[in-house]
């Protein structure tokens, strides 16, 4: 399996990076080795002084596609959840002042925790979802797949010209604004609605 990111697909978190906001979507990889396995803690890497959390929608992929129409887009996924891209900041800046791509922020191991998944059945609407992420028991973070500048379904007939999807293949699709810096010793906890579905600690 594989796991596609979405890039600045939330209008705000652009802003807050001073980054453009996209015409199109903007798509990076991790490797499988970027999840975090269950009930583990996320140890803080040695390499970066500035690592940063995202918190994002996950959808599964439910079947293999290529080529997508974004009709039938929702065809390919049936759950969702909720993870952390985590990036160490001070690395993906030296990255894009070197014009080299963003590997070694983004797709380190364990940088992808995620959450269990849920039907997507069980949401009246795949426009209108609550999540977020607590640290220390505050709210870091909060988002709505509404304010997604692309839709899943675009995401995934967007990815599909480049990329085959495969069956269990996970899409992070996009931060809201409020992203910050990690510290040792956080209590994470991840929300989709009002249902806790990921906690871990930073070690």
């Amino acid at each position: 399996m594989k796991i596609i990111c979405i890039g600045r697909n939330y209008a705000e978190h652009a802003k807050e990076l001073n980054n453009p906001v996209p015409a199109k979507p903007v798509f990076f990889m991790k490797p499988d080795t970027a999840l975090l396995p269950p009930h583990n803690p996320f140890f803080y890497p040695p390499f970066t002084n500035d690592l940063h959390y995202e918190v994002e929608l996950v959808i599964k992929i439910s079947r293999n596609g290529r080529s997508i129409a974004e009709k039938f887009a929702h065809k390919y996924y049936q759950e969702i959840g909720v993870g952390i891209d985590f990036t160490a900041r001070d690395l993906q800046q030296e990255c894009k002042q070197k014009g080299l791509p963003w590997e070694l922020a983004k797709a380190f191991d364990f940088s992808a925790p995620v959450s269990k998944f849920v039907p997507v059945s069980g949401f009246a609407s795949l426009n209108d979802i609550n999540f977020g992420l607590k640290i220390n028991n505050e709210w870091r973070q909060r988002g709505n797949s509404r304010d997604m500048i692309f839709s899943f379904d675009r995401i995934i007939a967007y990815v599909s010209q480049f990329v085959m999807l495969r069956k269990g293949d996970y899409i992070f699709t996009g931060t809201p604004e409020g992203v910050g810096p990690a510290k040792i010793n956080d209590h994470f906890e991840l929300f989709i609605g009002d249902e806790l579905m990921l906690a871990f600690n930073v070690k």
